[in-house]
């Protein structure tokens, strides 16, 4: 009697898991299906970029012609690849960085978890965390962002590009004596460590430094250059130079600048 009881309750436990596996696989080949199905990533980003707004929004700013201000259109566009997309946190870190507890919850360069002190200590030296008022008080505002590469040459586009509002310049992108070809005019420029200019006189006097950092050292030059104490390089870049000269001499790559 005892090994039917234990063979009944064997038979119950197998019944119980298999329906169970069952309902797990179900559920999971669903799962698969919607996704398979969806026009979005699991991360929720659009699949096929075509960057086009849905009718509703296309017919929104159709009346704007080719070169105005649209209001909310890069956030309405943002939205159609993203949907889950949103701007709850300031443009800039300001003293409010603290409360934005997911940013606080990854490594750079996707948030500054372990960076608290070192931002605090910069933050505490600076003033500024905003664009000027003149561009804040902009109910709209055109960007364009200005690329290292050649391709600007011999172009004449200087005007076009001053003509936006706000200029955004990456890491060490020489301006002067390029004007005719890239403009004057910078409102950002966002670099990290590595790809800075050195001398700040090659700096624009009216354009705002952004530091872009992806690894923890980054803040750290940031404060020795806030609080103006020796620089200590993220790199060894005296290494890097020789490493360079072995490639050039080698002939694995060549050297464009004339002596590295």
């Amino acid at each position: 009697m005892g090994l039917l009881v234990f063979m009944r309750n064997l038979l119950l436990a197998l019944c119980l898991f298999l329906v169970l596996g069952f309902l797990y696989y179900s559920a999971w080949k669903l799962h698969l299906l919607r996704w398979e199905d969806s026009k979005y990533d699991k991360l929720g980003f659009l699949l096929n970029l075509d960057s086009k707004l849905p009718p509703e929004l296309a017919s929104k700013y159709a009346n704007f012609s080719e070169g105005m201000c649209k209001p909310g259109y890069a956030s309405a566009l943002m939205t159609v690849i993203f949907p889950k997309f949103s701007k709850p946190a300031p443009m800039f870190l300001d003293d409010s960085f603290r409360k934005w507890a997911r940013i606080r919850d990854f490594v750079p360069p996707f948030g500054i978890k372990g960076q608290d002190n070192l931002i605090k200590a910069i933050l505490s030296a600076t003033k500024d965390y905003r664009l000027t008022p003149a561009l804040d008080s902009l109910s709209c505002r055109r960007c364009i962002i200005v690329g290292n590469g050649g391709v600007l040459a011999n172009k004449s586009l200087g005007l076009k590009i001053d003509d936006y509002d706000v200029v955004v310049r990456l890491n060490s992108a020489p301006v002067k004596g390029f004007e005719k070809d890239v403009g004057g005019k910078t409102t950002l420029r966002i670099t990290y460590p590595e790809g800075a200019i050195q001398k700040m006189e090659q700096y624009e006097k009216d354009s705002l430094f952004v530091l872009a950092g992806f690894k923890w050292q980054d803040f750290k030059w940031l404060k020795y250059i806030v609080y103006k104490e020796k620089v200590s390089w993220t790199h060894n870049i005296q290494r890097e130079k020789e490493f360079l000269r072995k490639l050039v001499k080698a002939r694995v790559i060549t050297d464009l600048t004339s002596g590295i």
